[in-house]
């Protein structure tokens, strides 16, 4: 879902960045897609340090960045911004905030916001934690009116010990 959609909706020459990476496999996705600037953000350095070592040779195009989310400069732009395992622990509203003001000054204008956020139906807990859940509505409302709503699409998300997650996601464009 997540290549799909920033493919869809984004230019393959631009930045990218991928919030709440963790281990993912979305940067080499997006390297082998065509990307050539990517940076993944998360708070365990371990986890990024492990996308690093398996990317071996694409390193170059690959930017790792140790950091909270909601405490995070973003020192440049982007054309593209991706999360799909923050916004939906995000329950403060100060949280929520935080996060919408680093997206705006992250990405350039034009660019495109891709999230997915567990749907009304999805779990209010995941790790032990509170989660928000959202629709289609509700997610485009936290972001306006510095983003536009373009597409969206649910997904049945099957976690590794065969639960299901419904999941909204959405993509945004940051007005100019």
């Amino acid at each position: 879902m997540s290549l799909r959609l920033l493919t869809a909706a984004s230019e393959h020459a631009g930045p990218v960045i991928d919030v709440g990476a963790g281990q993912s496999r979305l940067a080499d996705a997006l390297l082998a897609a065509g990307w050539s600037d990517v940076t993944v953000l998360d708070v365990s350095a371990q986890a990024l340090a492990a996308v690093t070592q398996r990317l071996g040779q694409h390193q170059a195009a690959l930017t790792a960045v140790v950091a909270d989310l909601l405490t995070w400069q973003p020192t440049r732009t982007y054309q593209a911004w991706h999360d799909r395992a923050v916004f939906h622990f995000l329950v403060d509203p100060g949280d929520r905030a935080r996060y919408l003001g680093t997206a705006t000054r992250a990405l350039a204008p034009g660019g495109l916001l891709v999230v997915g956020a567990f749907a009304p139906a999805g779990p209010t807990h995941c790790s032990g934690l509170p989660t928000a859940r959202y629709d289609t509505a509700g997610i485009a409302q936290q972001f306006a009116p510095a983003f536009t709503l373009e597409h969206s699409e649910t997904e049945r998300h099957v976690t590794p010990a065969g639960h299901i997650q419904p999941f909204t996601w959405v993509a945004l464009r940051r007005r100019q």
